[in-house]
């Protein structure tokens, strides 16, 4: 039995914190100062982790590699399993041309680009982030507003920070399921926590997208539309995370959202509409509106949404002609639309609580092999217990969803299985970094580290719930991944505000729902957006176009956790 210690070097916590830190700096440094790939990075982290585990920790090596076999098993499942089945609907619907029918579908709805922004980058892209995440929304969603005449710079920049609320709930509740399972708390109170905090910054996103889309003219004239777009998000992403199946929230969210701007439409108009024809933008427009610019055919610079690998590189070109001049029929529209439809019912007869029992019976729980690890005060870790929920799980709910899919398109199996092939192959890379990154998570929840930086931590006192955001923040906008974020600090928000007397569940949902506002700045996140509309190397205008958005957001959300850690409003905290 090995039993952490949270101050092995010199019986400092102090340094014992530091020597802890060591391999999550590396990788930090190694992501965004050297630009190392992401998987390189994460096998070297990894490397670290599990050097100061064994020789400054005393763990030994066997439970220490162990820990590390258990956290790459979680990466690929259910993490890699729901990541490339989603990603695989996607690829068929590019397949069979239904993608450009939905596109086209978005551009008829309004001839105001403000309001088409919306839609497409706030409620199409919450829809992509909540079934594929994985840098799925920046990419796909930025290269259809070049395609209603945004020009690519502001195109990518509305994509990036649309996709900053839906990210908590991504690849259907990947973080928050990832975020129970490495801090042991229950699933149910933090998808209800993350639920008081995302939805609050849903309410503005919209306004800030107008903001960027058409400054001060675009929020006193299309408010209307931003704000109904944002109370019913938010409105529904609340109801969904507390009472509802956790894994359809954004789902949910992104249609109500979308429905609910199409009925004000129809009886409320921007005064001034900025139409596409209206705004050629000849200079900025590199990428062109006609020139068929692709997705990241094969990019792969990056870590992206909420698989937490690297970034899948969507692989198939996406055309940005303008649409025909005869209108889709509507048989095909709904056939369009049919993959997401699929999706919501079958996730939602899986909620339904005599099927969810029934599926129950084929989950298995077991010890991990070779595991035996009691906490610093001599209880048994939780984290040693492994779930494979093989049936039940989102992943397998998924790939059921694109075998109707195929059979809706009319897919060929074999174009299916094709498709299906690409898949594995374009996130080979991307499941390498999944793994490595969740192995070094579990090896420092195992080893003690994260116990011991979290114990630091705790010192701030009743100051600590205004910092655990930027934790959140600070990991995903490294690693470009909300899941990989509360993989690593997950657990060390638990053990830092147990320390410091307040509740674990208030500080560890604050990681996830600080992680949401690092998504727009990541290194990676940035390549995908800069390569989905022909700007790569223009990174740096990039980040500085975003810089501004987050500056506002992460201070806003730090003291709205600060407050819940209060008198004030600890009535939020389940």
């Amino acid at each position: 039995m090995y039993q952490q210690v949270i101050d092995p070097v010199g019986s400092s916590l102090g340094w014992s914190a530091l020597v802890a830190a060591i391999p999550l700096l590396a990788l930090f440094t190694l992501l965004g100062v050297v630009r190392m790939r992401a998987w390189l990075a994460a096998l070297f982290g990894l490397s670290l982790t599990l050097l100061v585990a064994v020789v400054m920790y005393g763990m030994p090596a066997g439970q220490a590699f162990n820990s590390a076999l258990e956290g790459a098993a979680f990466g690929l499942f259910p993490a890699m399993w729901i990541v490339v089945n989603a990603i695989w609907i996607y690829r068929m619907t590019v397949a069979s041309g239904h993608f450009d029918v939905a596109r086209r579908a978005f551009a008829r709805v309004s001839d105001d680009q403000r309001v088409q922004g919306i839609i497409i980058a706030f409620s199409f892209g919450a829809l992509l982030e909540a079934l594929a995440g994985f840098g799925t929304p920046v990419a796909i969603c930025s290269v259809m507003l070049i395609a209603v005449g945004l020009p690519p710079l502001k195109a990518a920049t509305v994509a990036l920070i649309a996709n900053t609320a839906p990210v908590a709930y991504g690849a259907v509740g990947l973080p928050v399921i990832t975020l129970a399972r490495v801090t042991g708390l229950p699933l149910g109170d933090l998808s209800a926590m993350t639920g008081r905090q995302v939805p609050v910054l849903a309410l503005f996103v919209p306004l800030a997208l107008l903001v960027v889309l058409d400054g001060r003219r675009g929020v006193r004239e299309a408010w209307p539309a931003a704000l109904t777009c944002g109370v019913s998000f938010a409105a529904v992403q609340y109801l969904m995370a507390n009472h509802g199946p956790m894994e359809l929230t954004d789902v949910a969210a992104a249609l109500v959202s979308a429905g609910a701007v199409l009925l004000l439409l129809r009886v409320w108009r921007p005064r001034e509409g900025t139409s596409q024809e209206a705004t050629p933008h000849p200079a900025d427009d590199s990428a062109g509106t006609g020139t068929g610019t692709g997705t990241g055919t094969g990019t792969g610079t990056g870590t992206g949404g909420d698989g937490g690998g690297e970034s899948a590189g969507l692989g198939t070109a996406v055309r940005t002609e303008a649409p025909p001049r005869q209108p889709d029929t509507r048989t095909e529209v709904v056939r369009a639309f049919a993959p997401y439809a699929v999706i919501i019912a079958l996730f939602s007869v899986v909620s339904v609580s005599a099927v969810r029992d029934a599926l129950a019976r084929t989950t298995a729980f077991f010890a991990w092999p070779g595991l035996h690890i009691a906490s610093p005060d001599g209880k048994p870790l939780a984290l040693v217990q492994f779930k494979f929920d093989w049936l039940a799980g989102g992943g397998t709910v998924l790939l059921v969803a694109g075998l109707v899919t195929a059979v809706v398109l009319r897919v060929p199996m074999r174009q299916a299985a094709t498709a299906y092939g690409h898949t594995l192959h374009q996130l080979r890379t991307a499941a390498v970094t999944v793994t490595a990154v969740l192995a070094l998570a579990y090896v420092m929840n195992a080893s003690g580290q994260t116990a011991t930086m979290g114990a630091l931590l705790a010192r701030a006192g009743s100051l600590f719930p205004l910092l655990s955001p930027v934790l959140g923040w600070f990991g995903t906008a490294v690693t470009g991944s909300d899941t990989s974020s509360n993989s690593l600090f997950g657990a060390l928000q638990v053990s830092a505000a147990e320390g410091s007397g307040h509740a674990p569940v208030l500080t560890a949902a604050a990681n996830t729902s600080g992680g949401v506002l690092g998504k727009m700045i990541s290194p990676q996140n940035l390549a995908i957006g800069a390569a989905a509309v022909g700007l790569a190397g223009r990174e740096g205008e990039l980040f500085r176009r975003v810089l501004a958005a987050t500056a506002v957001f992460v201070p806003f959300l730090c003291v709205l956790v600060y407050l819940q850690s209060t008198p004030l409003l600890s009535w939020m905290v389940p």
